[in-house]
């Protein structure tokens, strides 16, 4: 069993829970470190175009090992511009607010997500094709911020999800097989990727709490 004992009355407000935040601590430096992401992407595309590079060959294709190395690169890549212009709204909203919970955190997210989804492209996409995109982060990011709200208890943080999905729903169904030219399959594990961390986070949140003072365990 565990006691806890009965905080002191100082008469100051009780303090927010951090992990129900909803927007990011340090607003700014979040939307200006989203607003340079998006930048790369740009950069990268002008890149392939200017040069040309032909860069989006350095995508995943599936059960190669040549392909393999493209699990770092393929959600920097786009297949042109109108891709690009597709993602650039969510990539910037997602990323932004899945900063909630603060910058190495969101480092650490993304980490988790990039690397789910281009592992799961890998291994389950077809081997004829080459998949790049951001999209599969925005998905990671959009399944991290739905479920975060659920670990959390946090009715914000699932009212925002449901601005977020009727917003963006029809983005869900790009995770099923059936469009042409969209891997479903990036998506798909890429929103893996947001659970798998949305899931890590709660259990690092809950060891953190155990930890705090004024909490005794027998």
């Amino acid at each position: 069993m565990s006691t806890q004992p009965e905080p002191a009355r100082t008469g100051r407000p009780a303090r927010r829970d951090p992990r129900k935040r909803i927007l990011p601590a340090r607003p700014l430096a979040a939307a200006a470190l989203a607003a340079m992401f998006v930048a790369l992407l740009y950069a990268v595309e002008l890149v392939d175009v200017i040069l040309p590079a032909q860069l989006d060959l350095a995508g995943i294709q599936a059960r190669s090992l040549d392909g393999l190395d493209g699990v770092a690169w393929a959600p920097l890549l786009h297949a042109g511009w109108g891709h690009l212009f597709a993602n650039t709204v969510p990539v910037l909203v997602f990323a932004f607010l899945a900063m909630a919970g603060g910058i190495g955190q969101w480092v650490a997210v993304t980490a988790i997500i990039w690397l789910v989804g281009g592992l799961g492209v890998w291994l389950v996409a077809p081997p004829d094709v080459v998949t790049v995109g951001a999209s599969g982060l925005a998905f990671g990011w959009l399944a991290f911020l739905l479920v975060r709200g659920v670990f959390n208890r946090s009715a914000g943080q699932l009212a925002v999800a449901a601005v977020l999905l009727s917003l963006w729903g029809g983005m869900l169904w790009g995770v099923l097989p059936g469009n042409p030219g969209v891997s479903w399959q990036g998506h798909l594990f890429g929103a893996l990727g947001g659970i798998l961390a949305a899931w890590i986070v709660a259990r690092a949140d809950r060891a953190k709490a155990r930890r705090a003072p004024g909490t005794l365990g027998a």
